[in-house]
């Protein structure tokens, strides 16, 4: 269940991090996507549900950050 909830809020929030860092949406999805697919290789992420709660996550802190570097 904790891994699950962190699937959920911790991918979307590097996004917004990174965005917000770098002040370009692009670079930091692709850092938090190489962050996952580091974990996801160390075994870390386990089961398909845990995927779609990252891709999620994902996509949710990309539209976000691109509503946010629109505002700047």
């Amino acid at each position: 269940m904790v891994k699950f909830l962190c699937a959920l809020i911790a991918p979307g929030l590097l996004v917004i991090l990174f965005s917000r860092v770098t002040f370009n949406r692009f670079v930091g999805l692709a850092l938090t996507v190489a962050l996952i697919a580091a974990s996801a290789y160390k075994g870390y992420t386990h089961t398909w549900l845990l995927i779609i709660a990252d891709a999620f996550s994902l996509t949710v802190g990309f539209w976000y950050s691109s509503k946010m570097l629109k505002r700047i």
